[in-house]
């Protein structure tokens, strides 16, 4: 980064300005297909991913949740069974066309009462303090411009006591499987992005930005700069995922 009004995009150095409007082209352009490339990209195993998120959130009936990049709503529908009648979950995402793509599928399946969608930057959370007692984040936090400002937003609107967990791409720890993750990932996925979505672009998007993410022990630094306690983080898939999980003292 060459100065603070430069940022990433992908491997590309852009205005800082700009980047948001790049991401929001990049899902804009998949949304429709997103789910079902998320399985054909994984293999399925990304509902493995989120179910250990569920598992170490510790959510539980009457809780108040944030899922920011919550997109097609995968994780929300899990937490609106989890907090039940008297809780809530709030399905947050800066792109409104996965933002309704996510609304659509989760009225279908009957979410109604319990479950609220806001179109929000999670840099400039629209939220007052201490007001989740749970906030996740899966698969955006590297697609945020200034994260260490989101991580702070996090911070704020958390409760006292209140858990964050960050599920992103992340560095694999063997040098093996990182030759292969990177041969995959730059050459069968914008394939995949283009048989599947007609767009081989975003997804070779995809594959840079998960290079210039910050690797395991970086983010957890950044979680603990930005107020998180007891910040520690599991790597799943040998490192190619992993799950940060801090508590706000």
């Amino acid at each position: 980064m060459s100065d603070e009004n430069t940022t990433h995009f992908g491997f590309e150095t852009v205005n800082a300005a700009e980047k948001a409007e790049r991401v929001a082209g990049v899902f804009h352009s998949v949304a429709a297909k997103y789910d079902l490339m998320n399985d054909v990209m994984s293999g399925g195993i990304h509902r493995l991913w989120k179910k250990f998120t569920i598992e170490l959130s510790g959510v539980r009936p009457g809780n108040r949740v944030l899922d920011i990049a919550g997109g097609t709503g995968d994780l929300t529908a899990k937490f609106a069974r989890l907090v039940g009648d008297e809780g809530q979950v709030v399905l947050a995402d800066i792109n409104d066309s996965m933002l309704k793509v996510g609304r659509d599928k989760l009225v279908d399946k009957g979410f109604l009462g319990n479950v609220q969608y806001t179109q929000a930057d999670a840099q400039f959370l629209p939220f007052p303090d201490n007001t989740f007692d749970c906030i996740t984040i899966a698969f955006g936090l590297r697609n945020v411009t200034d994260k260490d400002m989101a991580l702070a937003a996090m911070n704020r609107v958390l409760k006292p006591g209140g858990r964050l967990l960050v599920l992103e791409f992340s560095k694999p720890q063997n040098s093996l499987l990182e030759k292969a993750y990177d041969l995959y990932s730059f050459n069968v996925l914008p394939m995949m992005g283009k048989l599947i979505t007609q767009d081989s672009d975003s997804y070779r998007y995809l594959a840079e930005s998960i290079r210039m993410h910050p690797d395991q022990q970086t983010l957890k630094g950044m979680m603990e700069n930005a107020g998180f306690a007891q910040c520690r983080y599991y790597n799943m898939t040998g490192g190619i995922v992993a799950l940060h999980k801090g508590t706000k003292a």
